[in-house]
């Protein structure tokens, strides 16, 4: 502030210097020039507080700063000709000193404190550094921001930038080289001595993201990402955000394209029930279903710590929404019939069920009580309690199944598929492959197993599967309930069929081990009920476009109602007395495409 109230007088001097052409200011001149430098000081400091200039600091100096000088200068100009029109009828004042004094005074406090930023941003690269060798892919404004951020920290020395824009190449951002494309960054990466290579490129989809990977794995040295779009808050770029690549990203970094205002049309102001809520779907279901603004959210589990875990991390992430948690089973008619009475839901998400294939091959019984009636207790209750909507969250696996799951999870889809017809409540179901990090999946399997040392251990080196966020996962389910009208089932586009083998290379590899060397793969050959290679629609059914480009419409298959209620009352029979194979046979005639 004293540096700002020093250049107010010293802007004025040169003001009238310059009037008279760098030569003695006439002594009959040096009363007006007293008086004014007395009515700007305290003037001009003022406005200097009031409009926020020392609100930034100097060290960060930008346009906003520079803005907020001019409008300072040319306010505190207006206001002294207004005082000194008063005072003095603006007698021996030259009328140039008004044009001259904003110029002068805009230009010394903003040379000052671009030239102290100056200094702060170059004094690292002024000097000898001795941080790690730092390389930076993505010469974008991710890039830029994080080539600034590291120039202040001593622990990095970065030396270049990697960018597939030709455009940029031989060009510099903030004193690095753009050297070259991503394909010839092993032979950049080790012609530069290279010690730490940090991806800047938050828009970069799977497939991008891959190829850089591979070129680092190469390399043999540290890689770091920044997290993608949706993870960034505000666009803020900064090294603290730097984290290893995870699997995730490799198969999941997806952008989808969300209608919003037709999810929020369904879920706002509605009472909202989802079924085994504390699972990894359900849970993320619950996430994204509050950030919607419900006007309550059920949430209905029979796991006890899964409950409480959602339960708190809602309370927290959420306080404004009620949340009702309900400890109970699907299977247990009279505690559903309960929450459905007490509450009254809108739309119902149905995301509990069992999903472990060879466990329930297994535990056939379970697996019938739990995925087909279960299901049919909670659909029922729906549809007498007038729900509006009911959403089933179904797998690939019940397309041709070759295993108890997913000849359950069709039965489930025949029987709401068909209900659709005979009731107000809109039945849709959604279908699709592996998510990633979900409870009983392959990824969090092969993360134990390479922190154990391993060996990891793959079913067949061609057995191949469909993976999705959870996240992007949830999105389409919900985007697809804004656009059932009842009936339908919508396949999600999982994108191409990953190789097992591949992904557990990948794993080996983002642990900083070597494949072979320090973890080996063990092929232990498919287990009851897989496949080798999952499919997400029965031969019948001919898929359709919908509106959104990462969602397609299956040819629902028509049954005999009155059939499929008695075939599934037999079936439930020989469920509790535990009639492996008069199951089995029930099975095979509601769903004739089940080969075991």
């Amino acid at each position: 502030m004293i540096h700002d109230l020093l250049w107010i007088p010293l802007a004025l001097v040169l003001s009238y210097w310059l009037r008279f052409n760098l030569e003695s200011i006439p002594s009959q001149f040096l009363n007006s020039l007293l008086l004014l430098v007395v009515i700007a000081v305290p003037l001009q400091g003022i406005l200097f507080w009031h409009l926020g200039l020392y609100r930034g600091l100097w060290r960060f100096a930008s346009i906003p700063d520079l803005v907020r000088i001019i409008k300072a200068s040319c306010v505190g100009t207006l206001l002294l000709v207004g005082s000194c029109a008063i005072t003095t009828r603006l007698v021996w004042v030259p009328r140039s000193i008004f044009f001259l004094y904003p110029l002068l005074l805009t230009t010394g406090l903003s040379l000052s404190r671009i030239s102290y930023r100056w200094y702060k941003d170059h004094h690292f690269t002024l000097r000898a550094r001795t941080g790690v060798r730092t390389l930076i892919v993505g010469a974008g404004r991710a890039g830029e921001m994080l080539a600034r951020d590291l120039q202040y920290r001593e622990e990095y020395q970065p030396v270049a930038f990697v960018d597939d824009n030709e455009k940029l190449h031989n060009r510099e951002i903030h004193g690095l080289p753009v050297v070259g494309s991503i394909e010839n960054l092993e032979e950049i990466a080790r012609g530069l001595d290279g010690e730490l290579i940090l991806i800047a490129i938050p828009s970069a989809d799977k497939a991008l993201l891959q190829k850089i990977v591979s070129q680092c794995n190469r390399v043999e040295i540290p890689y770091k990402t920044l997290p993608s779009v949706f993870e960034i808050e505000e666009g803020q770029v900064s090294v603290e955000k730097l984290r290893p690549v995870t699997v995730e990203d490799l198969l999941g970094r997806e952008v989808i394209e969300m209608n919003y205002t037709a999810i929020a049309a369904y879920l706002a102001g509605k009472v909202v029930l989802v079924t085994g809520g504390g699972g990894s779907i359900g849970s993320e279901l619950c996430r994204q279903i509050a950030a919607l603004g419900p006007v309550r959210l059920i949430i209905f589990e029979n796991s006890e710590f899964n409950l409480y875990s959602i339960e708190q991390e809602l309370l927290n992430d959420f306080p404004e929404i009620p949340i009702e948690v309900i400890l109970g089973d699907i299977k247990d008619t009279d505690r559903v019939a309960w929450v459905f009475s007490s509450f009254s839901p809108h739309v119902v998400f149905h995301a509990a069920a069992y999903k472990h294939v060879p466990m329930l091959e297994s535990n056939p019984a379970e697996a019938v009580r739990n995925n087909v009636m279960g299901t049919k207790v909670v659909a029922d209750a729906a549809h007498r309690f007038h729900a509006e909507r009911f959403v089933l969250i179904s797998t690939d696996k019940a397309v041709n199944p070759t295993n108890i799951m997913g000849t359950t999870k069709r039965i489930g889809e025949l029987y709401c598929q068909n209900f659709d017809q005979f009731s107000k409540t809109r039945f849709v179901t959604t279908r699709f492959g592996n998510v990633l990090g979900s409870a009983g999946s392959v990824v969090p399997l092969f993360k134990k197993q390479i922190e154990n040392g391993g060996p990891v251990t793959v079913t067949h080196p061609e057995i191949t599967r469909f993976f999705m966020t959870i996240p992007e996962s949830v999105s389409l389910i919900l985007q697809a309930g804004s656009m059932g009208k009842g009936g339908e089932i919508f396949v999600l586009d999982m994108g191409e069929p990953v190789l097992i083998d591949d992904l557990a290379k990948q794993m080996i590899q983002l642990s900083g081990l070597k494949v072979g060397e320090d973890i080996r793969i063990v092929y232990i050959g498919l287990r009851p009920g897989e496949k080798l290679f999952e499919e997400l629609l029965h031969e019948s059914e001919a898929l359709q476009d919908t509106s959104h480009g990462k969602l397609f419409l299956a040819r629902s298959r028509q049954v005999e109602w009155q059939v499929l209620t008695q075939q599934l009352e037999h079936l439930y029979k020989a469920a509790v007395s535990r009639n492996v194979q008069e199951m089995t046979d029930i099975m095979h005639e509601i769903v004739p495409e089940f080969r075991q």
